[in-house]
């Protein structure tokens, strides 16, 4: 197949739409199709890929890859890329990697009018049941890939020096403040039991405008000794880092479409703790908990119940293998694929 993927963003831009972007276009390559990708990012960064990326385009450009397709994949709704469909019937795919609304949950006529461009559309892709409860129905539900070749177990050893560590962008959707908050609750609880905790136990890795008002908080808790501010890390060194602790803390108040980060920190190991709103628990599955969102309550008591539970542990770990695997890149890419023949044969 002659496949044109569309991406509003890619590589040099970091975000979780641009990698599934990549890591999809990638493996559609590797399965032997033709892929070209268009994207408005102008910068080309220092990556080479086995794919052609069109930068900016014209609209020549835009009807000249049009005719060239057999299917259009819109990686996320991008109609500003896409509108030559209108001209050029082409079977189209949409992937739905967020929501279909306002960043304050209200749906403006921007909204309503992506909704009719999915009308026409020959399938619907949603990367989580939540995604497909809330904005189309009749999605075919496919999770997103992880980077298999990046994230993984860097030395097989259950002796890791650090307990929890929570990895995003310090605003206040993320619950980094939640994480500090339960995690102040979970010290009380293992004092009560005589089960001190020493050392640096918490990590916040990330960066963004709530760092100070998180530093004050763990100042005022005296979370000092237990509490460590990392800063943006990635690649390699992200990875060794989440190869240092033993569970993921994700308490996102905002209602993730899907949760790449507690897939990452999986394949390192990690044990996620995520909150039930959104994606999340499409993400983790049955390799993962899952406490009330929001609740600080409800996720120390979740931190506190698996941290000296083996047999838990255990069966968690066992069953993230078996997730990762439904989450490899090929895996994912194959089903994709078969939505595409499905679409080029009506």
């Amino acid at each position: 197949m002659k496949i044109l993927v569309l991406s509003h963003r890619f590589y040099p831009d970091v975000g979780g739409i641009e990698v599934n972007t990549e890591v999809l276009s990638a493996a559609f390559h590797s399965y032997g199709h033709h892929v070209r990708l268009l994207t408005w990012t102008k910068e080309k960064g220092n990556k080479t890929f086995p794919f052609e990326v069109v930068r900016n385009p014209h609209h020549y450009d835009l009807l000249r890859e049009h005719s060239w397709a057999d299917i259009v994949f819109e990686n996320n709704l991008c109609l500003r890329l896409s509108w030559p469909r209108i001209f050029i019937k082409r079977p189209s795919v949409v992937a739905l990697r967020t929501w279909i609304s306002r960043a304050d949950g209200q749906i403006a006529w921007q909204d309503r009018v992506k909704v009719k461009w999915l009308e026409h559309s020959s399938a619907v892709i949603a990367v989580s049941n939540a995604i497909r409860k809330k904005c189309w129905n009749n999605a075919v539900v496919i999770g997103n890939p992880y980077r298999s070749d990046l994230f993984k177990i860097m030395v097989a050893t259950k002796k890791r020096p650090c307990d929890f560590v929570f990895v995003g962008r310090l605003v206040s959707d993320k619950g980094a403040d939640l994480a500090i908050s339960a995690f102040q609750k979970f010290l009380e609880m293992r004092l009560k039991l005589v089960k001190p905790v020493n050392g640096p136990c918490l990590t916040i890795i990330g960066d963004g405008p709530e760092l100070e008002s998180l530093k004050s908080l763990v100042k005022e808790a005296s979370l000092q000794q237990h509490v460590h501010f990392e800063g943006i890390l990635d690649g390699l060194d992200l990875v060794n880092c989440l190869n240092q602790h033993r569970f993921q803390l994700v308490p996102s108040v905002w209602e993730e479409p899907f949760g790449n980060v507690a897939l990452e920190g999986m394949a390192c190991g990690l044990i996620p703790i995520v909150s039930s709103g959104g994606g999340l628990p499409d993400a983790v599955g049955a390799a993962g908990l899952v406490f009330e969102s929001g609740n600080v309550d409800s996720l120390a008591a979740l931190m506190n119940q698996i941290y000296d539970d083996g047999i838990a542990q255990n069966r968690i770990e066992k069953k993230a293998k078996e997730h990762l695997k439904n989450h490899n890149p090929k895996i994912v890419a194959a089903k994709y694929l078969n939505v595409f023949r499905t679409a080029l044969n009506k």
